[in-house]
């Protein structure tokens, strides 16, 4: 009765104007799930929640919030989760207190490092799968993915075992990159300016400024320091 009193009060909290609040619990288990096999769903979208909820219903007992601050309190409230799923992307409303993508992984697995977690990306990008593993999401697979795909992945992240969607195994960042852009980038993580770079290689500055255009699109970097990282977590560059 406890539980589902402090439920009900982060419901109300979260709920303004009459609108859906962001977390949800539900207490009505599927046909053969059990307590052990439980599931976080955190997306602001409470469209995307239903639709995960319907498709593990059978197997999980899932509860779900819009961001990782409703994944922090029922965890606190509920206790253990064999594993979350965490959107990508996200925060289009601009709260500030909300915890979206790469820092809300790295949040939960920090809170619970046993727990398995599925990052939710919205396109099947090689390199957001990279950052992901990175900050301690098992599995990675993208909104546009069929639903076998995110089956699969929470299954394996419940094991505690790696999911890479096929999507995004075949669409690997280098696959985008030319071997030209790489030796800039390469020469960028070995601290050498533009200049620098373009004299090693024999290019005009602006040539490399060229590339380095193409590869912040590609990489969807914001500036060359953010592709470097990338590109030395996809293991493009050393």
């Amino acid at each position: 009765m406890a539980r589902r009193s402090a439920m009900t009060a982060i419901a109300g909290r979260r709920t303004v104007g009459g609108s859906f609040p962001g977390l949800r619990t539900s207490r009505c288990l599927g046909v053969g799930v059990s307590e052990e096999q439980r599931c976080l769903v955190i997306d602001e979208h409470p469209t995307i929640r239903l639709g995960v909820r319907r498709l593990l219903a059978d197997r999980y007992q899932v509860e779900e919030g819009a961001d990782g601050r409703d994944a922090l309190e029922l965890i606190t409230l509920l206790g253990e989760f064999d594993v979350a799923i965490v959107q990508l992307a996200g925060g289009a409303d601009g709260a500030v207190d909300a915890l979206f993508g790469i820092a809300a992984i790295r949040a939960l697995h920090k809170a619970r490092p046993g727990m398995g977690i599925v990052a939710h990306g919205p396109r099947p990008e090689r390199h957001a799968a990279t950052e992901a593993f990175g900050a301690g999401a098992q599995c990675f697979v993208a909104k546009s993915s069929p639903v076998t795909s995110l089956a699969q992945a929470v299954d394996a992240a419940a094991d505690a075992e790696r999911f890479l969607d096929p999507a995004a195994a075949g669409n690997g960042t280098a696959a985008g990159l030319t071997p030209r852009q790489r030796e800039i980038l390469q020469h960028y993580a070995d601290g050498r300016s533009t200049v620098q770079a373009a004299e090693r290689l024999g290019l005009s500055a602006e040539t490399v400024r060229t590339h380095t255009k193409a590869t912040l699109a590609r990489l969807e970097a914001h500036d060359r320091a953010h592709a470097v990282a990338i590109a030395l977590r996809s293991s493009l560059i050393e």
